[in-house]
């Protein structure tokens, strides 16, 4: 199910008589006048509303005779919300690049000629600063603290809170005096 079906389904359950309905058609199908009788509404009420679930494939309709009978569609029910929620999401591709051109920008804003100008208050744009700042160093490399000092001073010459930044944000780990790139990073 597409997420723009899922949207337009769940919008058409938040319905009470639709709830009502689906309710009633869980146990037997039936036909708009029954539906209506037994929810005391008005078959054109019921008709709407089976109109409305029908477009989200909740309910199918058949003819027999001279009555619509409808029915559930048990299968738009099976999906966990779970399910749905580990969908792709047609959104994805863009969060992605919103997000890439935010680090673009806070990475302009605070870099000028490779140094950093000043280390962000804001601990979203620090992260991404140190996520800059951690592409100078090799993984899987052991670093003395000389050399972690010496290759942030490249960035700016408060190193040593960047560097206890890099160890807070687990970019850098530290184990006697050894510094490493954490994994992935």
């Amino acid at each position: 199910m597409t997420e723009d079906n899922v949207v337009k389904l769940f919008k058409c359950l938040s319905d009470k008589s639709r709830l009502q309905i689906l309710k009633s058609l869980i146990n037997e199908d039936m036909y708009v006048e029954l539906l209506a009788q037994r929810l005391n509404l008005a078959p054109s009420t019921i008709s709407f509303h089976l109109k409305k679930l029908e477009d989200v494939g909740a309910v199918a309709s058949r003819k027999e005779q001279y009555y619509s009978i409808y029915s559930i569609n048990e299968e738009v029910f099976k999906s966990s919300i779970l399910d749905i929620i580990k969908e792709k999401s047609s959104e994805a591709e863009l969060q992605r690049q919103r997000e890439d051109n935010y680090r673009k920008k806070v990475i302009e804003n605070f870099f000028e000629y490779g140094k950093l100008k000043n280390i962000p208050a804001q601990r979203k744009k620090r992260r991404i600063i140190l996520e800059e700042i951690a592409k100078a160093f090799e993984p899987d490399k052991m670093y003395t603290e000389r050399e972690v000092n010496i290759i942030i001073a490249d960035f700016h010459d408060d190193f040593c809170t960047l560097r206890r930044e890099m160890i807070c944000e687990n970019i850098l780990t530290r184990d006697n005096s050894i510094y490493r790139l954490v994994n992935g990073k």
